[in-house]
């Protein structure tokens, strides 16, 4: 059985994006982009919700390809682009990089993911991630807390109508008082 994490940046008040969809509270230091490069390295399969996937792909298909780009930077465009992908969206008519669209139901394709084999999968984007943790499909939390309060936005997490007890696994600090924290679902 696959295991399913969602990660992402995260205001100290809950939020993935503040108003407007800014993001530019949450730019990386060099230490927790590698960060992030390694996980995207590591992930089997990548779930990405329609707005999410228009955003990444705007971008890291060529972001190696930029003036100026850094060596983390290609390092991160070329995993990305080699990632295997999979877009949920009823509105998008075509993807690509290394990405199939399925516009079905997310939940129950989720499901049928979960039970093949492979490496681990990451779900990105807050409805997909919204879907999937309602349904009790996320096996992990990997919570990247920025030390900023932006006062609203796109939240992290979901009204639920049970509760989901969670196993402390890690801890990390990275530079300018961002903290990783890492939880697993308790099952």
């Amino acid at each position: 059985m696959r295991k399913l994490t969602f990660g992402m940046n995260l205001s100290l008040d809950g939020y993935i994006a503040a108003p407007g969809d800014d993001l530019g509270w949450s730019v990386p230091s060099d230490e927790l982009f590698q960060w992030w490069s390694d996980r995207v390295g590591a992930t089997g399969l990548a779930l990405y919700g329609r707005k999410l996937w228009e955003t990444m792909s705007s971008h890291w298909p060529t972001a190696d390809q930029q003036p100026g780009a850094t060596p983390a930077q290609i390092e991160y465009a070329r995993r990305w682009r080699d990632m295997p992908k999979v877009v949920f969206s009823s509105t998008t008519s075509a993807v690509d990089w290394n990405a199939r669209l399925d516009t079905g139901d997310a939940v129950t394709e989720i499901t049928r993911l979960k039970t093949e084999d492979g490496g681990p999968m990451d779900v990105a984007g807050a409805t997909l991630a919204a879907a999937a943790m309602r349904a009790g499909l996320i096996d992990e939390y990997a919570i990247v807390t920025h030390p900023v309060l932006v006062g609203g936005g796109t939240p992290f997490f979901t009204a639920l109508d049970n509760w989901v007890n969670l196993n402390l696994v890690e801890t990390r600090t990275f530079p300018d008082g961002v903290l990783l924290t890492r939880y697993e679902t308790r099952r």
